[in-house]
């Protein structure tokens, strides 16, 4: 099985640029051209959030049919950057099954994986939350899974990383969320968002991941003065393959073409 995640698209209406600067439209066409390219393509796509530059309709319009050209499932949770009311009026349940009244949050199996995909926004904020309605939900949710390995998904991060502007919008109840965890050992990989880099660190005795930016990316800025801003780092998404043997394995793959391959030969 293989599971392609991408996050952060921050997609402008076409002709719009993300802060004057970046073309986050054009950078979701790539994105799936790139994704349409795989050999062999994936099973699904995981959007973990901010699919949207400023929560708008036209801007989901470009974003359903961007993602309407790829062939396999996708499914998305918000990021701060969407709004749920929008989201609902033009993706509907498209990208996202609708099982929770209140947050864009649903369960879908696998085959051989679960996922549980978390709504982590506070609408208004930058910044996430898991409050303990959510928390409630997802425990029942990985307790009703009679131990089938889990991903769990959402846009932010439940604990610092260490790019200290960044850490500052993280989520609150991360400590909670991290119990949850601990008590279901089934849970594969954490899958988030929000930081526009590719990190991985052991936390709740599993492998919480997050994913490069589709388009703009974060500076790896750890100074406690450093400047908040973004830069034009090669974007790139998260290949994650089922491996008979080995479990999940996680690939980054860029955006861009290069040259090659080439076959290793003699010099001269």
């Amino acid at each position: 099985m293989l599971i392609a995640q991408i996050t952060d698209l921050h997609v402008c209406p076409p002709g719009q640029l993300a802060f004057g600067v970046v073309d986050t439209a054009a950078a979701l066409a790539r994105t799936v051209d790139a994704l349409l390219r795989l050999a062999p393509r994936p099973d699904l796509v995981l959007v973990t959030g901010d699919l949207a530059f400023d929560g708008q309709p036209a801007e989901y319009r470009e974003i359903a049919r961007q993602l309407g050209r790829l062939p396999m499932p996708v499914y998305a949770i918000p990021g701060n950057h969407d709004e749920r009311g929008a989201w609902r009026e033009v993706l509907g349940s498209r990208f996202s099954p609708a099982e929770h009244p209140t947050f864009i949050q649903y369960v879908v199996d696998l085959g051989p994986l679960r996922l549980v995909a978390l709504d982590s926004i506070v609408p208004g904020s930058p910044a996430g939350e898991l409050c303990q309605e959510r928390l409630d939900w997802l425990e029942t949710q990985l307790a009703q899974g009679a131990g089938k390995p889990a991903l769990v998904m959402l846009h932010h991060p439940p604990t610092a990383l260490g790019v200290r502007f960044m850490d500052a919008t993280s989520c609150a109840g991360g400590e909670r969320l991290k119990a949850v965890i601990e008590r279901h050992p089934e849970v594969e990989r954490v899958l988030c968002g929000h930081l526009h880099r590719p990190v991985t660190l052991r936390w709740a005795g599993t492998i919480l991941s997050v994913a490069p930016g589709t388009a703009h990316q974060i500076p790896l800025e750890m100074r406690e003065e450093g400047p908040a801003g973004y830069n034009l780092e090669p974007p790139a998404f998260h290949l994650h393959c089922l491996v008979e043997g080995s479990g999940l394995v996680t690939h980054q793959v860029y955006l861009q073409s290069f040259a090659g391959t080439f076959p290793f030969t003699p010099r001269g």
